[in-house]
C-alpha cells in the first residue's frame, strides 16, 4: 500500500490526472452552482410577478364592487379566486389593520397587529408609506405544514369615485386598506429540487466521463512511454549504448525516444573519439609550449612535460623549488600552497634563474587534483614566461611616464574628450591654472560646458567636424569669461577613439590688441585735436580782435550799455574765450599721461569731461542734475585717465537715453544725475541716466572685454572694460546697478588719500 502511495506521489501520470481532475471539477462545479442559482433566481422571480398580477386582479375585480359597497359581491370574487390550488390566501385589510374581507371567514373583522408581517411593511414609518417597490411588497415564510409561502401586500388608494360616492373616506387619505395574497411555493420548491437533482447528475455524469477518457489516454500515451524511456536511460547511465527504445509514437513521445536512440549513437561515437584524444592529450602535455608540472604535498616533482625538463633539467625526485630557483627551502609566497590549503586555483607572477644564468619571469597558475573523495592529492602548476612582456612592460612606463611629463608640463591646456559624449577622460595640470578646475572636477563632466549656453550646441557639433577654432568664448570655474583659440585632433587613447582638445587663452592678448586700437585712435585723435586747435586758433585770434576793437569802438563813440552792437560783441568776445578753453582742454586730454598718480579733486575732473559734451547734451534735450559734495577728499590717480573714465561713461548714458527716447518726450524724461559724496575712507561717484537701463541677467557682463548691447558698427565693447581697468589700477571699484527712475546707475568707489584719512582719524 505504501509502495502504491509513493508511486503515484512520483508518477508524471498520476500528477496530470490529478491536476486536469480537479481543474475539470472545479469548473464544473462553479457552471452548475451558478446554474442553479440562475435559475432558482428566474423561477422566483415568475412567481412574484404572477402573484402581483393576481393581486391587480383582484382588486380590478371587487373595484366595482367596493363603488358601490356591495360585501356579499366582493366575498364571493374573492371566495372564488381563492380555490385555485396555488393560493392560500387573500384578505383586504382597513387602515386600522382589521380584516374586512377573507377568503376563510373565521378572519374577517379579526384585528391583527398593525406592527404584524404584513403590515409592517408600510407602517414600520410614520406617516405609513405610500409607494413601495416590488421587493419591499414581497415577503416569504414558512407555514405550519412546513412548506414556504409567498405573500404579496398591495396597497389599496383612495380614488376620487371613492370620496365622492361615499362619505366614510375622506379625501385627503390616500390609502383606504391593503390587499393581502398569500402563494403556496410548495410545488415550486419541488421543481427546483428536481431541477438541482438533474444538474448535479449532469454535472456528475459531464465530470465522470472526460475524467476516464483522460485517464485511459495519460496512461496509454503518456504513462507507458514514460516508463520505457526511464528503462532506456538507465541502461544508457550504465554505459550500454546498443540498446534502442522501442515506442512508436507520432508524437513527442516518440520524438523524445528517437532524440534519445540517436543521443545513443553518438555517444558511442564520442567514447571511441575520446580514447584516441586521450593519446593526443598525452601529446600535447608533452609537446605544449610552456612549463607544466605535477606536485605532490611535499612540493616533490610527479611529472613534468618536456619544456620543463630541457629548461630546468631536474634530478629525479627533485623538489620545485630547488628545480625553478635553486633553492633550499619553499619559497615564502607559493601559489601551490595556497592551493593545498584550500583546494582552489591560484595565480602569481615569480622571477627566478634559467639554466644559462639570466633572469627569467613567469605567469605561475595553480590548479587542484583531487582523488575520489574530493581530496587534495596534489597540484599542477603552469608557467607562462613573460620576461619578454616585462621587458616591454618596463620599457612602455618609462614612455608612459616621459610623455605623461611632457602632457602635464604643455603650457597650454589640453583636454581628452570622447568623441561621442564629449565628456572630459583627462586633462593636463594647466587646466587647473587656466580654467581654475581641479583634474577631479574637470573629469567625466560635459566639455561644451565651458562655453556660454547660446553657444553650447553651436561649438558642440563644430567641435567633431573642426581642427581650429578661433576666439571662442568660454567661462572659467568663478564663471568669469575669457577667449581662447581651440585646437582639435582626433586620436586613441587607450585603446578608444577621442578628441585631443588644446587651448589657448587669447584673452590678455586681444585685450591689449584693442587696448592698442584704442590707444592708437587716441593718439590720432591727439593728433588731429592739436592740428584742429592750431588751426582754429588763429580765426579765433583775429575774431577775437576784431569783437575787441569793435566792443572798444562803440564804447568810445557810445556811452548807451544797451547798444545792440555792444552786446552782441561781446557775446562773441565770451564765446570765443569758451571756445579757445575747450580747444585747449582737447589739447591736454589727447596728450599722452606720463601714468603717474597724483592728488586728484573727482569734482574738477568730472566738471571737464563734462564740459566736452555740455553743448552736446543741451542740443539733444538732456537735462545734467548734480549732487555734489564740495568737502569730498582728494583721490591718488591719473586725472586724464580718471576723465576718460568719466568720459566713457558719459558717451554710454547719452546713447542709452537717444535709444530709449529717439522721437518724443516730456521734460525731465531725458536726464543724467551727477553725485559725489564720501563715505569713511572711500570717494563715491555716481553716474545715473534715464535710458534704457540693464537687461537682466548681464550686469556681471556688462565689464567683460567686447561685451556690447549696442547694435554692429554702433559699439565696440572695450569701453567699460578698459575704465573697470583704470579704475582697478587705482585700488576702487565700479558696478552697475539698476536706476530707480528706470535707466542705469554707474557707481565708482575710490580710496581717499592716506593724508585725508589721517586726518579724518585724527
Amino acid at each position: 500500500m505504501l509502495y502504491r502511495i509513493n508511486y503515484l506521489r512520483h508518477s508524471l501520470a498520476a500528477k496530470l490526472i490529478f491536476i486536469v481532475g480537479l481543474t475539470l471539477f472545479l469548473s464544473i462545479s462553479v457552471w452548475a452552482y451558478f446554474n442553479l442559482r440562475y435559475q432558482k433566481e428566474k423561477v422566483m422571480e415568475t412567481i412574484v410577478q404572477g402573484a402581483d398580477k393576481l393581486g391587480n386582479t383582484i382588486k380590478l375585480g371587487t373595484h366595482y364592487a367596493m363603488m358601490i359597497n356591495s360585501r356579499d359581491d366582493i366575498n364571493q370574487i374573492i371566495n372564488n379566486i381563492a380555490r385555485q390550488k396555488e393560493i392560500e390566501n387573500i384578505r383586504i385589510y382597513n387602515k386600522e389593520g382589521k380584516i374586512k374581507f377573507s377568503n376563510r371567514t373565521s378572519e374577517v373583522e379579526q384585528e391583527t397587529n398593525i406592527k404584524a408581517e404584513a403590515c409592517y411593511i408600510c407602517h414600520r414609518s410614520d406617516p405609513p408609506q405610500a409607494e413601495l417597490d416590488m421587493s419591499e411588497r414581497t415577503r416569504i415564510f414558512n407555514s405550519p405544514d412546513g412548506y414556504r409561502l409567498l405573500g404579496i401586500i398591495s396597497p389599496i388608494y383612495n380614488e376620487p369615485g371613492c370620496s365622492a360616492d361615499c362619505h366614510v373616506h375622506p379625501e385627503d387619505k390616500k390609502i383606504l386598506g391593503a390587499l393581502d395574497v398569500v402563494v403556496s411555493l410548495e410545488e415550486t420548491d419541488s421543481e427546483i429540487l428536481l431541477f438541482q437533482e438533474g444538474i448535479i447528475i449532469l454535472a456528475v455524469f459531464v465530470f465522470l466521463v472526460p475524467s476516464n477518457i483522460i485517464f485511459i489516454f495519460v496512461l496509454r500515451f503518456v504513462n507507458r512511454p514514460i516508463r520505457r524511456l526511464i528503462s532506456g536511460t538507465k541502461q544508457i547511465s550504465k554505459g550500454d549504448y546498443s540498446g534502442a527504445l522501442k515506442i512508436i509514437q507520432d508524437d513527442e513521445m516518440g520524438e523524445l525516444a528517437s532524440s534519445i536512440n540517436q543521443m545513443c549513437r553518438k555517444i558511442g561515437e564520442k567514447q571511441t573519439e575520446l580514447n584516441k584524444q586521450k593519446d593526443e592529450y598525452q601529446n600535447l602535455f608533452e609537446r605544449v609550449p610552456c612549463l607544466i608540472t605535477v606536485q605532490d604535498t611535499e612540493y616533490k616533482l610527479i611529472r613534468y612535460n618536456r619544456e620543463f625538463a630541457d629548461k630546468f633539467d631536474p634530478e629525479p625526485g627533485d623538489y620545485c623549488f630547488h628545480a625553478y630557483k635553486g633553492r633550499n627551502e619553499k619559497c615564502e609566497i607559493c601559489p601551490v600552497e595556497k592551493t593545498f590549503e584550500d583546494g582552489m586555483p591560484h595565480f602569481s607572477e615569480e622571477a627566478g634563474v634559467d639554466k644559462d644564468g639570466t633572469q627569467s619571469h613567469w605567469l605561475v597558475k595553480t590548479r587542484p587534483i583531487k582523488n575520489t573523495k574530493g581530496e587534495v592529492i596534489a597540484a599542477m602548476e603552469m608557467c607562462l614566461d613573460i620576461t619578454h612582456i616585462k621587458m616591454l612592460e618596463e620599457e612602455l612606463k618609462r614612455s608612459e611616464k616621459k610623455y605623461y611629463a611632457i602632457f602635464n608640463n604643455i603650457p597650454n591646456p589640453v583636454f581628452v574628450l570622447d568623441v561621442d559624449s564629449l565628456e572630459v577622460l583627462d586633462c593636463n595640470r594647466s587646466v587647473t591654472t587656466v580654467y581654475g578646475y581641479t583634474k577631479n572636477e574637470i573629469i567625466e563632466t560635459y566639455f561644451p560646458d565651458m562655453f556660454m549656453e547660446e553657444e553650447k550646441n553651436r561649438y558642440a557639433s563644430e567641435l567633431k567636424r573642426s581642427v581650429l577654432i578661433n576666439q571662442v568664448k568660454q567661462r572659467n570655474k568663478d564663471g568669469k569669461t575669457l577667449f581662447a583659440d581651440i585646437w582639435v585632433s582626433p586620436t586613441e587613447y587607450l585603446g578608444q577613439k577621442v578628441f585631443l582638445v588644446a587651448t589657448s587663452d587669447i584673452t590678455k592678448r586681444l585685450e591689449a590688441e584693442q587696448q592698442l586700437l584704442h590707444a592708437s585712435k587716441m593718439a590720432t585723435l591727439g593728433e588731429m585735436a592739436t592740428g584742429v586747435a592750431h588751426e582754429l586758433n588763429q580765426p579765433l585770434t583775429v575774431i577775437n580782435t576784431a569783437s575787441s576793437f569793435l566792443m572798444k569802438k562803440i564804447g568810445q563813440d557810445s556811452e548807451d550799455k544797451s547798444n545792440p552792437l555792444l552786446i552782441m560783441s561781446q557775446k562773441i568776445n565770451k564765446n570765443v574765450a569758451r571756445a579757445s578753453k575747450i580747444i585747449n582742454h582737447m589739447r591736454q586730454f589727447a596728450r599722452k599721461s606720463d601714468m603717474g598718480l597724483e592728488k586728484v579733486q573727482v569734482n574738477i575732473v568730472l566738471e571737464k569731461a563734462f564740459e566736452m559734451f555740455s553743448q552736446q547734451l543741451k542740443l539733444r534735450g538732456i537735462e545734467v542734475a548734480w549732487d555734489i559734495d564740495q568737502d569730498i577728499p582728494v583721490i591718488m590717480a591719473d586725472p586724464d585717465r580718471m576723465e576718460q573714465v568719466f568720459v566713457n561713461l558719459l558717451i554710454n548714458a547719452r546713447d542709452a537715453i537717444e535709444e530709449k527716447w529717439p522721437a518724443t518726450y516730456q521734460p525731465g524724461d531725458k536726464k543724467i544725475v551727477f553725485k559725489t559724496r564720501s563715505e569713511e575712507d572711500k570717494v563715491i561717484i555716481e553716474i545715473c541716466d534715464t535710458g534704457t537701463g540693464i537687461p537682466e541677467g548681464i550686469a556681471e557682463k556688462i565689464f567683460e572685454p567686447f561685451f556690447t548691447t549696442k547694435e554692429v558698427g554702433k559699439g565696440t565693447g572695450i569701453g567699460l572694460s578698459i575704465s573697470y581697468g583704470i579704475v582697478k589700477d587705482f585700488k576702487g571699484d565700479i558696478r552697475a546697478v539698476p536706476n530707480q527712475n528706470e535707466g542705469a546707475c554707474f557707481i565708482i568707489e575710490l580710496p581717499a588719500s592716506a593724508q585725508k584719512q589721517l586726518e579724518n582719524s585724527q
